[in-house]
């Protein structure tokens, strides 16, 4: 009798200045019931001892540093080729800030080998401090209205709603588990969005050429969002997230520009009245805001902004 081997998966996880949600992270992965997974921790130029406390903490692992903060997307791409470099039939991409059921990735992988081209599969994901609470049960994209991303689900009780495994739109970049014919035929991550869009940008990519979406229910997880970057709404969320709709609308609807513009003020006008009834009178995210249009309209910048 020939004995199928499992799959290799190399998991990505990227850290910046956040060792110890990290070193909890790769604790959960150690219990993972799927055993033929390597990971990879990338260090995204990190200025608090985190590379070198997860080397003492973890000296059986692999941990790549980047030198600088590449981005979410720069970052990950890192791990992604030495993934692909080492013959990863799939690569998990897994925030930092996150603790993992032990049948995870075990759901993960059965949901991408059972279904016909499936490229990408990701997991049910609920806030880390409200754990019956989702975060994520797939994703929607609006492009007619203008590039608006949704999460399923997010912020309901977990009733039993959403356990069905299904396609899905898009899926969110703190749980990807991605196939590698689909990546060396799509690219990497798009490192242009440096933080935010991404995710939703390579799952249309994906998508285009022809590619299934799968969320599957059964692979579970609990998040600790903004952990990373603080706060919510902290000056590089309201930069980025505006900046980067616009690429992402010129990428994949450009005739919906207009549509963008309207939910781009709509989000704006949000974003400065959550500053005033923090206490703030919404100055500096005005300055923001500007900031966003100019570089995206005016100095064509994108990447990372240094003074954000």
């Amino acid at each position: 009798m020939i004995l199928k081997m499992e799959k290799s998966v190399f998991i990505v996880i990227l850290n910046w200045n956040g060792w110890e949600d990290t070193a909890k992270c790769v604790e959960s992965c150690r219990e993972l019931t799927y055993v033929n997974f390597h990971i990879l921790v990338v260090d995204n130029g990190s200025t608090d001892g985190s590379e070198t406390n997860l080397r003492k903490k973890f000296s059986d692992i692999d941990i790549i540093q980047t030198g600088r903060n590449l981005g979410f997307s720069g970052g990950n791409n890192v791990g992604i080729r030495r993934a692909l470099e080492q013959d990863a039939d799939f690569v998990w991409l897994l925030n930092n800030d996150t603790i993992v059921d032990p049948a995870c990735l075990a759901r993960m992988v059965q949901a991408m080998e059972a279904g016909d081209h499936v490229g990408m599969v990701g997991s049910k994901i609920y806030y880390h401090d409200s754990p019956d609470t989702l975060w994520f049960a797939g994703g929607e994209v609006d492009l007619e209205g203008g590039g608006l991303t949704r999460h399923i689900g997010k912020d309901e009780i977990d009733r039993g709603d959403y356990d069905t495994q299904k396609e899905t739109a898009y899926l969110t970049g703190c749980s990807i588990l991605a196939r590698r014919e689909m990546i060396d035929e799509i690219g990497l991550l798009e490192e242009n969005y440096f933080l935010y869009f991404e995710d939703a940008d390579w799952s249309l990519r994906a998508k285009q050429k022809g590619w299934k979406l799968m969320y599957q229910p059964e692979a579970i997880l609990w998040h600790k969002e903004g952990a990373q970057t603080g706060k919510i709404h902290s000056e590089g969320f309201v930069y980025y997230f505006l900046r980067n709709r616009f690429f992402f609308i010129r990428r994949f609807a450009p005739k919906k520009m207009l549509s963008c513009h309207f939910l781009q003020i709509k989000t704006a006008l949000f974003f400065i009245k959550e500053a005033f009834l923090r206490g703030g009178f919404g100055w500096r995210t005005l300055q923001l805001v500007v900031a966003a249009y100019m570089d995206f309209f005016i100095k064509n910048r994108m990447g990372c902004n240094h003074k954000i």
